[in-house]
């Protein structure tokens, strides 16, 4: 199975502070590799409108770039500069290309599905997020995924 990675900052969109943070790699490949590159990716900058097609893959994100082969099951893990600092729950997509190749298309269409997310945790009567501080993020490729070529987004919401 090959997969593309893209990158959405939804988080920045829905709250007024900013992220301070982006993922850049994936699988230790350099940065924006496999990530689409988009219009604002030194500033860490939001997405201001949620209803906008940057929602999907960043401000005026490329659509063409590397594609990293990775077999379904195995973890796909994205590295953060400089580490998640806010709290809030990093959740996971994926969309299959409906063409067959990922290279030229932009992830629109009712085509994305969860693949998993990391919520709150509760002790004592305290809550945690466990993402926060992280320098890398990871994910489990469903094992039961069909072959062909994918977008994987990692969002995290603050």
């Amino acid at each position: 199975m090959k997969i593309f990675s893209t990158i959405v900052l939804a988080v920045a969109a829905v709250q007024q502070a900013l992220a301070h943070y982006r993922f850049l790699g994936i699988n230790g490949s350099g940065d924006y590799d496999y990530i689409r590159l988009y219009q604002n990716y030194y500033s860490n900058g939001p997405i201001s409108n949620v209803t906008s097609t940057d929602i999907r893959c960043n401000l005026g994100a490329a659509t063409t770039t590397g594609t990293l082969t990775v077999a379904a099951g195995s973890t796909a893990t994205f590295s953060v500069y400089t580490s998640i600092g806010h709290p809030g729950p990093l959740l996971w997509y994926m969309a299959k290309a409906p063409s067959g190749t990922v290279n030229g298309w932009d992830g629109s269409g009712n085509v994305w599905f969860k693949i998993g997310q990391t919520g709150a945790t509760f002790s004592g009567g305290a809550m945690s997020w466990p993402s926060s501080g992280l320098t890398s993020v990871s994910i489990k490729i469903p094992s039961s995924l069909p072959s062909g070529e994918y977008l994987l987004r990692v969002s995290h919401i603050q």
